[in-house]
């Protein structure tokens, strides 16, 4: 219970909502199987829809913070999360030509929702605390799609991959009621508007906080990286004999051990510095790849998820909070927003990237990866000594859930 004591009610509130919403989210998890089975795409179209919809993704959470800062982010969660709710019960009933706009509308209005949950939980847990505050919020992600999926499957097994689309709209409508509810409607903001004349823009903001700026790129290398496990990782397993089974079982393993150590880690790291832990964290997503340069044997590949998995639990929470509490207060939204995108970016980069190099070049891939994640880790870690320039606003006073 020490590790929710500093966690507002309204966040554990919006984390159970979290959960729930996570578990219904099941239509990127099928997409490219219901294009190429009952749609009857061919693969190539199929990639194609499905990249649009990332890119979706990527910008809904480069810019639902700016509707947040200004609107308030109450309201962007809200208006995401129900125009994502009422576009996916649609899609089933949509022609082809449709989906190339409708899905990314979809993916557009969650990836706001993403945005905008990271900045409702900056702007009102205390600074110094908003560790365990993330680390509540991943948890009940990660709890939510580790039951989502294979309730999935049973569902399109016995039913059809239409439902799959009914269950993650009307999910996702019950979800946008349910915040409705739970997060305050009104509140005070203590920071000028994003559109206020006189707040300094957030290119100043970030140029008087190089840190930032360092961790920024370095989540983006990174993400390239992480996210090959979901793109060549498995071909890489299945041409050296390693089968879907053993896949899925490293997938387990990854999401096993976050869910149990996630937020304990969180809790006893709360003290130590932010940068330090993030940047071994990255590190750690480095080596994790190179484990598989000399061999892709099963001992290979689960110490590979191991060291992957501990990178994680290292980095994601504690870059998403250094963030928030390094952020002024008039673009908390914003700031989250771009480290949102930048955390994502790797879901429209990481196939057509790693892809490209395995087909050509394949055993460059895991040492490019565990480079490039070394070199993020490393730069992050150095950036610990770059300060906030005094004149600039640092930081912002918790709040409550405004909008």
């Amino acid at each position: 219970m020490g590790m929710l004591r500093d966690v507002p009610r309204a966040v554990r509130l919006l984390a159970f909502g979290g959960f729930f919403n996570s578990a219904v989210s099941l239509t990127f998890v099928y997409l490219f199987v219901y294009l190429t089975g009952p749609r009857g795409l061919t693969v190539t179209q199929a990639g194609l829809i499905s990249g649009i919809g990332g890119a979706g993704v990527v910008a809904g959470n480069f810019t639902g913070g700016w509707f947040g800062d200004r609107y308030g982010h109450r309201r962007a969660l809200l208006a995401g999360a129900t125009v994502s709710g009422a576009v996916l019960l649609t899609l089933p009933l949509l022609p082809v030509a449709a989906l190339y706009a409708a899905l990314p509308l979809a993916e557009y209005a969650s990836g706001v929702v993403r945005a905008a949950n990271s900045a409702l939980v900056a702007v009102s847990v205390p600074e110094g605390t908003r560790r365990q505050g993330f680390a509540v919020m991943r948890f009940a992600g990660n709890a939510g799609f580790t039951v989502g999926p294979p309730l999935g499957a049973l569902l399109a097994a016995h039913t059809s991959y239409d439902w799959l689309f009914a269950v993650d709209g009307l999910g996702t409508l019950a979800f946008a009621a349910y915040a409705s509810r739970v997060l305050p409607a009104r509140a005070a903001v203590h920071a000028k508007p994003a559109h206020d004349p006189d707040a300094p823009s957030v290119w100043r903001e970030l140029r008087a906080r190089p840190a930032v700026l360092v961790l920024l790129a370095g989540i983006l290398c990174v993400d390239l990286v992480y996210r090959q496990q979901y793109s060549t990782l498995p071909v890489f397993l299945a041409d050296h004999g390693l089968g879907t089974q053993v896949y899925g079982w490293l997938l387990a393993i990854n999401g096993g051990v976050i869910l149990c150590l996630e937020l304990p880690a969180a809790h006893a790291l709360r003290k130590r510095a932010p940068l330090s832990i993030v940047g071994t964290g990255l590190l750690l997503v480095g080596l994790g790849y190179a484990v598989l340069i000399p061999g892709a044997g099963l001992l290979f590949a689960i110490t590979m998820m191991l060291s992957l998995t501990a990178g994680e639990i290292l980095y994601k929470t504690t870059a998403t909070a250094y963030v928030a509490d390094e952020a002024p207060a008039h673009a908390q939204g914003r700031f989250q927003s771009l480290y949102a995108g930048a955390s994502v970016s790797g879901q429209v980069l990481a196939p057509p990237l790693g892809g490209a190099l395995y087909s050509t070049a394949p055993g460059l891939l895991w040492p490019a990866c565990a480079v490039l994640a070394g070199a993020a880790g490393a730069a992050v870690l150095a950036a610990g000594r770059l300060r906030t320039r005094p004149s600039t606003e640092t930081g912002s006073p918790p709040r409550a859930l405004a909008g």
